[in-house]
């Protein structure tokens, strides 16, 4: 049966299981020194050579365990034509197919798919989960005619096939609460990791503005005045923005991302003008050069855009240098909309790069001032737009830029 190999590889696209997208099914499968066990006990109670687990699905038939004496081939992660198989039967009617003889059998005798791999015996049995979901297959077959119709036989198949059932739901069941507990574990550690870094971002912001008010008491002289108040600004700025980015951070986990609500012909370059003014006030050290080179109206969810571009500039603000401008950049692309936020300083390595935009990622600014919100709620903002926001640093200059498409 040799030859049969190569009928499933060449006519009907089997393929390994290297990146399976049954992958967890047949790991599961495989894993299971019950199934193993079931499978050779098949095969000693019926006298055939070839039994398998096969994932069944409306168009695919896919092997999750094999054990192969006659040399059909198939091994765990092969594929074959849905449409060469009686599987698909026994999906589509939830019974059993089963002949003892084709070439006796009423129903079966010269049926095509039996021709073709020379089978001469067949049984193929239903296996569900306790919902009543179908999974899958558990198949005996054999090139020789062979009792599989016995009333004893029968009953050990179909009991076999629902212990595959249980099993199968068994495993996924442990591996959702591993999954879960995993997760919880993994909240628990970022909650810690946020409380902690809200105290220490929030408390530097709050002891300025606390001694800016203390000395203003002291010496109300409009010199004074005029000096402390920027200072003051920038850290209600700054608190401003760490509620802002805990706030959104809070509702893109609770409501399943950050939404978008798309407004027809906002007024897009006046959030954008407005935020950089803000972040002017915040920063007076910082020179920030504004260039809108697209309509002033936009169909976008301006509030959250600039939001986006808010944070882009705290991000270059905090990491650029003071001595070179920032470029805050706007303009019409193939793609649709570009805005970009330039500024020197160092680069940001590339095997940082990648999660930047993850929450309460600092990189490797972690004693600086920001959550790590902002970048993530950024990406975030401009996914909303479906559109992204990418990095790049060149010649001592890091550019972020966010892409986002026409909206008519």
């Amino acid at each position: 049966m040799a030859e049969n190999r190569d009928i499933v590889m060449q006519d009907h696209g089997a393929f390994a299981a290297g990146s399976h997208d049954f992958q967890s099914d047949i790991e599961t499968i495989l894993s299971s020194d019950t199934i193993g066990v079931i499978l050779e006990t098949v095969m000693l109670a019926t006298g055939v050579r070839f039994a398998a687990i096969a994932r069944v699905t409306q168009d695919r038939w896919v092997a999750c365990r094999t054990v192969d004496e006659i040399e059909f081939g198939l091994r765990a992660g092969d594929e074959i034509d849905i449409s060469s198989t009686f599987c698909q039967t026994v999906r589509d009617t939830s019974q059993s197919v089963i002949f003892e003889d084709v070439e006796t059998d009423e129903v079966y005798c010269d049926h095509p798919i039996a021709r073709q791999f020379g089978i001469a015996s067949y049984a193929s049995i239903p296996i569900f989960r306790s919902d009543e979901s179908f999974f899958g297959t558990l198949c005996a077959i054999d090139t020789e005619a062979r009792s599989l119709k016995q009333p004893r036989i029968l009953a050990m198949l179909r009991m076999f096939a629902d212990v595959v059932g249980r099993s199968v739901e068994t495993e996924e069941r442990l591996e959702a609460q591993e999954q879960l507990v995993s997760h919880e574990r993994e909240m628990g550690k970022l909650q810690e990791e946020f409380l902690a870094v809200l105290g220490h971002d929030l408390r530097n912001p709050v002891a300025a503005l606390k001694a800016g008010l203390r000395q203003l008491a002291r010496e109300p002289e409009p010199e004074k005045l005029s000096m402390l108040l920027p200072l003051m600004n920038q850290s209600v700025y700054r608190m401003q923005e760490l509620t802002e980015n805990m706030m959104l951070h809070a509702k893109s986990r609770l409501g399943g991302g950050i939404r978008a609500e798309i407004v027809p012909n906002a007024p897009l370059v006046s959030a954008i003008r407005h935020v950089v003014e803000e972040v002017r006030a915040a920063s007076p050290n910082h020179r920030i050069e504004l260039s809108l080179n697209f309509d002033e109206n936009v169909s976008s969810d301006p509030a959250r855009v600039a939001q986006a571009v808010s944070n882009m500039l705290a991000n270059a603000v905090q990491h650029g240098t003071s001595d070179h401008p920032i470029h805050v950049l706007g303009e019409d692309v193939e793609d649709g909309l570009q805005i970009s936020v330039a500024n020197r300083g160092d680069p940001i390595p590339d095997e940082l790069r990648s999660a930047l935009f993850k929450p309460f990622n600092r990189g490797i600014h972690a004693n600086g001032a920001g959550l790590g919100l902002g970048l993530y709620i950024s990406a975030s903002i401009a996914k909303a737009h479906n559109g992204q926001l990418d990095v790049s640093c060149v010649d001592g200059v890091t550019k972020f830029s966010m892409t986002i498409p026409r909206l008519t």
